[in-house]
């Protein structure tokens, strides 16, 4: 188990970037999360697309949970400091689960773009917001015939005041550098947020309001990616990163941030917040001799130039 210490850390963390998402407060219903492994809770190990065997979830669980990840997810940090339940996968339904404070529709490998036929996950953004829209008609349709589901379910008026979490478009990326140039993969950004754009309207069309997104992070400094494209020497930064992953996640950030910006002003009532992951990440990895290996590296941020760089989007 995760020592103590980290989980007051987050709370504190909470509260020190509180002040600037003073439309979005921490006294949530629900949270209704959208994404890749990095917020997977379940979702691809339930499909049976996957199994897991340790070390998955050792430093926890104590056993494989379907997160991709020894312990658990940032999600899981921000839902302790709120004082929500861990989120249980969409299609993890076997037993007693509940999804009274939210559901998971995240999955390992997924894409914002619909998926090819050699991706990991059949569970595009696209897909996802098809099951979320699943959920909420079953949802309602069980509440009006007065099943006796409260504690299982989520209110009605908790899809309009829920939180809606939002962490994807690493795998179109970093997907996209097996099979195209630099420039061919810059020239998609605009299509791969178009597509994300889409699933926003719709889920405001569904009645979401607060939007939290999560940019994309240094990609070049992941190892798969540094080890597939990191070979000659020119190609990484001074960090040992792979420069133009990096570039790219950029590029996809800047105009993420643009995107959120004019949702924000075209759509009346919400609420979005956009998180940037990128310069967590990277300035994490820059302090590595500072922060440690592990977990330290992940929650030791109580120095102030790495607390969460949480911008509540406004129309300017």
């Amino acid at each position: 188990m995760a020592p103590k210490p980290y989980i007051f850390l987050i709370i504190a963390l909470l509260f020190i970037f509180l002040p600037l998402t003073t439309s979005i407060h921490f006294k949530l219903p629900a949270i209704f999360n959208f994404g890749d492994s990095n917020s997977d809770t379940g979702e691809l190990v339930a499909a049976g697309v996957y199994s897991l065997e340790p070390p998955y979830g050792r430093s926890y669980f104590t056993k494989p949970s379907g997160r991709y990840c020894d312990g658990r997810l940032i999600i899981d940090f921000l839902l302790e400091a709120m004082d929500l339940p861990f989120l249980n996968a969409y299609l993890d339904s076997i037993g007693r689960t509940s999804f009274r404070k939210g559901c998971n529709f995240a999955a390992a490998g997924s894409t914002i773009e619909p998926p090819t036929a050699r991706a990991v996950s059949p569970f595009s953004f696209r897909v996802q917001v098809a099951q979320f829209i699943r959920f909420k008609l079953q949802v309602l349709r069980l509440i009006a015939k007065g099943k006796k589901l409260h504690k299982y379910l989520p209110d009605e008026d908790y899809f309009q005041n829920g939180l809606y979490m939002f962490d994807i478009g690493q795998n179109d990326l970093a997907g996209a550098f097996y099979s195209k140039t630099f420039d061919q993969i810059l020239a998609l950004i605009p299509s791969i947020l178009t597509e994300f754009e889409t699933g926003i309207k719709t889920l405001y069309d569904q009645g979401a309001r607060n939007f939290w997104v999560h940019n994309t992070g240094p990609l070049g400094c992941l190892a798969q990616n540094v080890a597939k494209f990191g070979t000659d020497p020119s190609s990484l930064d001074e960090l040992g990163c792979v420069n133009k992953h990096n570039q790219a996640a950029k590029v996809f950030n800047l105009q993420l941030h643009t995107l959120c910006k004019k949702l924000q002003g075209q759509y009346a009532g919400s609420n979005f917040t956009y998180v940037d992951i990128y310069t967590i990440k990277w300035n994490l990895i820059a302090n590595y001799s500072k922060f440690g290996m592990y977990d330290s590296v992940l929650w030791t941020l109580e120095s102030s130039e790495f607390i969460f760089n949480v911008t509540k989007v406004d129309e300017k």
